[in-house]
Formats: structure tokens, C-alpha cells, sequence
């Protein structure tokens, strides 16, 4: 996969999992609006624990599950909480904002029975995850040095959260013995890559380009 010139250096494998850089017409909009794109960035924060919670709560035997979800909604809401303090700084007030059309996009392909339903859910997971590690070091070249200090920081978790996904899908698809997962890695990265290429009447954190 290309992409552009990064600050933040990506793990290779997460450049080799997702099917596509993020267009230079989405970065163009991101740095035109840092208002939608911190509220937005709080949301999806605040969506990623959630997630993570409600998967804590469906898969109750699932010790190793429940320990990296645990990890990572508490790392969620903390990254949310510093989102917020960031837009205080800069006199942006937190709002809600309509949901973008990528994670729906996505879990409406997730499998409705088990162990589908998991292995799909975790995979989707780590593409969002690995969508946002990706859009944070596209980024920050073009930002001020406190912004750019934080997504820093976030290159590094949300690569972890990536992988801790991933390793989780594989590992309970080879449990219950359904095989490799390739396939439905294939199967959301090319539904992925058409969310994030293709144009996008409203701008948000994972939207597509700009409609023209």
C-alpha cells in the first residue's frame, strides 16, 4: 500500500491490512475544519468505549476478551476526556454530531450468528482502529505542535487496539475451528476501501473524500 510521507511511522502490518491511504482531498478538509474534526474525534472516542463495553458484557466467558476490552475502554475515555480538554482550549464546544456512514457501513455486513458474529465484530474493530491510527499520522505533518504531540500519542494505542482485535479474531476463529479469517478480512477491507474513497456529502473523522 502507498501513503503519503509520515510523521508518526505506522507498524508495517497495519499499513499492509488496510486497503487504501486516506485521499489527499480528505486531509485537505480535515485541516479546513479542526472544529467537526475534534468534535468528531471525541465521538469516536466516546463510540470505542462504548464498543468495547458492549462486547465485555455479550461475551462474559471470554476472559481473554475481557481484559483487552477492559484495557482499551479505559483508554478510550481517557483519549475522549483529552479530546474535550483540548477543544475547551481552544474554545470548541463538545456537541453531538450525526453519525458518518463508515462504522455502520462496515457492521452492516457483520454475520448475525455465532461464532461469526464475533470473529466479524473484532475484524471490523480493527479496521476502524487501524483507520485511525492511519488518519492521526496523515495528519499531523499539517498540525500546531500541541495537536500534533497528542495524535502522536494516539499513533502508538490505537496500533495496539489494532492488533489486539486482530489477534482476538484469529484466535477465536481458530478456536471454534471455521479456519483462517483471511477471507473476511478480504471481504470488510473492500468494503472499507469503498467507504474511504468514495465522496462524502458530510465531513467527519472516517468520511470519505469531499463530495464535489
Amino acid at each position: 500500500m502507498s501513503s503519503p510521507e509520515l510523521a508518526e511511522p505506522l507498524p508495517q502490518a497495519l499499513r499492509d491490512f488496510l486497503p487504501c491511504p486516506t485521499p489527499a482531498a480528505w486531509i485537505e478538509a480535515a485541516l479546513g475544519n479542526e472544529r467537526l474534526l475534534l468534535i468528531d474525534h471525541a465521538q469516536c472516542e466516546k463510540k470505542a468505549a462504548t464498543t468495547a463495553m458492549n462486547l465485555m458484557y455479550r461475551y462474559v466467558d471470554r476472559s481473554e476478551l475481557l481484559t483487552k476490552m477492559s484495557q482499551l475502554a479505559r483508554e478510550e475515555l481517557l483519549h475522549f476526556e483529552q479530546v474535550v480538554t483540548l477543544m475547551r482550549e481552544r474554545g470548541i464546544e463538545y456537541q453531538h454530531l450525526s453519525a458518518s456512514r463508515y462504522a455502520e457501513g462496515l457492521r452492516r455486513h457483520v454475520r448475525t450468528s455465532e461464532p461469526g458474529r464475533l470473529i466479524d465484530i473484532l475484524i471490523v474493530g480493527a479496521l476502524i482502529e487501524a483507520r485511525s491510527c492511519e488518519r492521526f499520522a496523515v495528519l499531523i505533518p499539517h498540525l500546531d505542535p500541541t495537536l500534533a504531540k497528542f495524535y502522536r500519542t494516539l499513533v502508538r494505542s490505537e496500533g495496539r487496539h489494532f492488533e489486539d482485535y486482530l489477534a482476538l479474531a484469529q484466535q477465536y476463529a481458530q478456536e471454534q475451528g471455521v479456519g483462517p479469517i483471511d477471507q473476511r478480512v478480504a471481504f470488510f477491507c473492500a468494503c472499507e476501501r469503498e467507504l474511504i474513497e468514495a465522496p462524502d456529502e458530510e465531513f467527519r473523522f472516517h468520511s470519505g473524500p469531499p463530495a464535489a
